[in-house]
């Protein structure tokens, strides 16, 4: 009996093909939408980049009350006076970091998680330092929970960087030192980059980039931003 098997094996491919789509998750479409208009249509294209940004679930890094708002193109604050920066200004430090696959990096200033998210998609190994305690507990909680094995989280002053790791293919600060820590420069491999927020709280801050050379530290300006103060050491020796 031939045909019998036949359309036994047609009829469910076309019920299937006959099923409605699963509606898009409206998650994903927000965070494809904020890659297109706030990050590539601002200058960042490294691909890699990108795709980090549109694979990590910016929502699930903000509080609750500010989840509607979490791929809106700003800050948005976080608890204990801290904020999560804007898209694009994660999307612009990572580029501008250079972070290879394998690197290793440190961050000093977790926050939430976000940006060492972003980062454990790039790199081999993320260290990540944060001076306010509870916030540092809430992120290591968040990251494991969210599958980032390959980040460390550490509570504690970032001004001196994590020297028993170092050196560091790349170093992002994510709070403004009035200028930038010597431990971190210190920490920096041949090669690697330092991408900070430099400045005085309230007043003009610029996103510099330093790179280790055979020649020795070089330094740029990349544009004014506002970040919030680094706290701790990096005041008490301004």
């Amino acid at each position: 009996m031939p045909a019998p098997r036949r359309l036994a094996v047609v009829l469910p491919l076309l019920l299937a093909a006959a099923a409605p789509a699963a509606p898009p998750d409206p998650q994903t479409a927000a965070r494809a939408r904020m890659v297109a208009e706030q990050i590539a249509a601002r200058g960042v294209t490294e691909p890699r980049v990108l795709s980090a940004l549109r694979l990590v679930e910016r929502h699930r890094f903000v509080p609750e009350a500010v989840r509607a708002d979490a791929y809106a193109d700003r800050p948005l604050p976080i608890g204990q006076g801290q904020t999560i920066s804007q898209p694009y200004i994660v999307a612009l430090m990572t580029e501008l970091a250079a972070v290879r696959p394998g690197a290793r990096v440190l961050e000093v200033g977790t926050g939430s998680g976000y940006q060492a998210a972003v980062l454990s998609l790039l790199a081999g190994e993320v260290y990540t330092i944060e001076i306010v305690a509870p916030l540092a507990e809430e992120a290591r909680e968040r990251l494991a929970r969210l599958g980032y094995a390959n980040v460390t989280v550490r509570a504690g002053d970032g001004y001196r960087g994590w020297p028993e790791r170092a050196p560091f293919d790349a170093i992002l600060v994510t709070a403004a030192p009035p200028e930038i820590p010597e431990p971190l420069l210190r920490q920096l491999a041949p090669g690697g980059r330092l991408v900070a927020p430099v400045g005085p709280e309230g007043g003009a801050q610029q996103l510099l980039v330093v790179e280790r050379t055979p020649g020795g530290l070089t330094r740029r300006t990349v544009l004014p931003v506002r970040f919030v103060p680094m706290t701790g050491e990096a005041q008490r020796r301004h």
